[in-house]
């Protein structure tokens, strides 16, 4: 016996199944998809959880833990509940930082010892329904998680059934059923609390509090393994929201976001770049093969609008109900990109060109002008026009279109590779636009470009100096080898001061 139950045999999660989680993470699920979970994860009420050494993003998930009965194989979703022989309270504790090196399997960031305490008592079933329980989280004694089963996108009769069409559920086996709104990250001296009850069944049976307290480990993790890593967006995900980063921030609980790296568009190459036509750039970026960099079709909305930024990605996809239905609401993929732009970040939209519809308004336009992004450039339409026009946040489009989301397209995905107005966009790449329209620059290729190009901008306006003064372009325009050196001697001369 083990913390009240017997010791599983499989411990078995679901990813996602309150919609209250769902619409935070932006995603709707068609089906249940798991990850298993090692039985060296589990841990005892009263027990500890040791936060990694080198790590600093370690979660709770408060979830209601089914323990099956008679095993199950080939059983209905109607018939599934019936082989739920205890009900018992979870934490499905992971580490955010070592996500990245799972996609997926959570072996590393939900597996490690202690990282699934159960307990402490099981309610038998019988005579409960399977929509009648409750869980419940507290952290430091204040309730943060509070749900019921009854709002499940996967009832636990549905949950036995798909598993059972792939493998035996035997008896003991562990089902923890997904968290609801509220995990968020928790820190070493932090105590967290779970408890399962069935609030309206006779006796109101409960699992009693399962308590876990948080400690800081010292042994790091080895060089021959994945290591921890993580970024702005896992710290954020981690929380809950920017909103609860920035109060643990505040409360000296979190790391603060890093922030975006200048990468390759340092303030020198800026300052190149300052004044230079973005014709000149493209003729710099063609000597070098690069033809298809053009995001055609885009005009901005103030005149005399320039951009230069770092390109973030947004992919809608052609609209289907049955797909507008799973992925068009709650936090989508669109609102992600616009809530987690970062300053200096240009938003590129992939909108396969269609002006017949809005892919950005002036409440998202506005978000993106708050968190300091240099631009937004879209293939698509503009709804609100006028009033994105009175922000001051460059926009780049196809023009006016009163649409609403759900027209034309489905937000899909954010930080990928796009297709935007005919040319490749990469999160990362270079934006630069004006009026004669948008381009896209590979990192790599950036401060040699950008150097080339800021001098052949000076090149290019003494030569309109020298037509403004009645000299003819045969010859000067490109310059031949005598106006070469008028040039390159007038450019001494003016270094010098002579």
């Amino acid at each position: 016996m083990t913390y009240g139950i017997d010791t599983p045999g499989k411990i078995i999660a679901v990813h996602l199944n309150y919609p209250s989680r769902i619409a935070q993470r932006g995603r709707t699920p068609a089906f249940p998809s798991y990850f298993f979970k090692p039985a060296s994860s589990l841990a005892p009420t009263g027990g500890t959880i040791e936060r990694p050494a080198g790590t600093e993003l370690l979660a709770f998930e408060g979830e209601i833990a089914l323990v099956i009965g008679e095993p199950a194989r080939w059983v209905s979703p109607e018939d599934g509940w019936k082989h739920v022989a205890q009900i018992t309270a979870a934490n499905d504790f992971g580490l955010y930082d070592l996500r990245a090196a799972d996609k997926g399997s959570n072996v590393r960031n939900k597996g490690g010892d202690g990282f699934t305490p159960i307990g402490p008592a099981a309610i038998p079933t019988a005579g409960i329904d399977q929509d009648s329980w409750r869980v419940r989280t507290w952290v430091n004694g204040a309730l943060v998680q509070d749900d019921t089963s009854d709002t499940l996108k996967f009832p636990f009769g549905q949950l036995v059934a798909d598993l059972s069409q792939h493998m035996t559920l035997e008896t003991g086996d562990v089902i923890l059923t997904g968290t609801p709104a509220g995990s968020s990250v928790v820190v070493p001296g932090d105590v967290v609390e779970v408890e399962v009850d069935a609030p309206n069944a006779p006796g109101a049976p409960t699992t009693g509090r399962l308590v876990t307290t948080v400690t800081q480990g010292t042994t790091a993790f080895g060089d021959f393994g994945n290591r921890p890593r993580i970024d702005d967006l896992q710290r954020v995900e981690a929380w809950g929201d920017e909103a609860a980063h920035a109060a643990a921030v505040a409360a000296g609980r979190a790391t603060p976001l890093d922030g975006p790296s200048a990468g390759p568009l340092t303030d020198e190459i800026r300052a190149q770049l300052d004044g230079v036509a973005v014709a000149t750039v493209s003729a710099a970026l063609r000597k070098r093969g690069y033809v298809d960099i053009f995001i055609d079709g885009v005009h901005p909305n103030h005149e005399g609008d320039r951009i230069l930024g770092t390109a973030k990605t947004l992919r809608f996809i052609p609209f289907r109900p049955d797909l507008f239905k799973e992925f068009g609401g709650g936090f989508n993929a669109q609102k992600r990109a616009f809530d987690t732009v970062e300053a200096g970040e240009v938003l590129v939209v992939e909108a396969r060109g269609i002006p017949s519809t809005g892919t950005v308004g002036d409440v998202l336009a506005l978000r993106a002008q708050v968190r300091g992004a240099a631009g937004i450039v879209t293939d698509g339409g503009v709804r609100d026009f006028a009033a994105v026009q009175e922000f001051d946040i460059p926009v780049f489009s196809q023009g006016a279109h009163p649409s609403v989301l759900g027209r034309r397209h489905v937000p899909w995905e954010v930080d990928v590779t796009v297709a935007c107005g005919g040319a490749a966009v990469q999160p990362g790449d270079i934006i630069m636009g004006d009026r004669d329209g948008v381009i896209v620059i590979p990192p790599f290729l950036l401060a040699e470009v950008a150097a080339e190009a800021a001098a052949q901008e000076e090149a290019d306006a003494w030569v309109a100096e020298q037509v403004a003064a009645g000299a003819p372009v045969d010859g000067l325009f490109p310059m031949n080898a005598e106006w070469r050196a008028k040039y390159d001697a007038s450019r001494a001369a003016n270094e010098t001061g002579a």
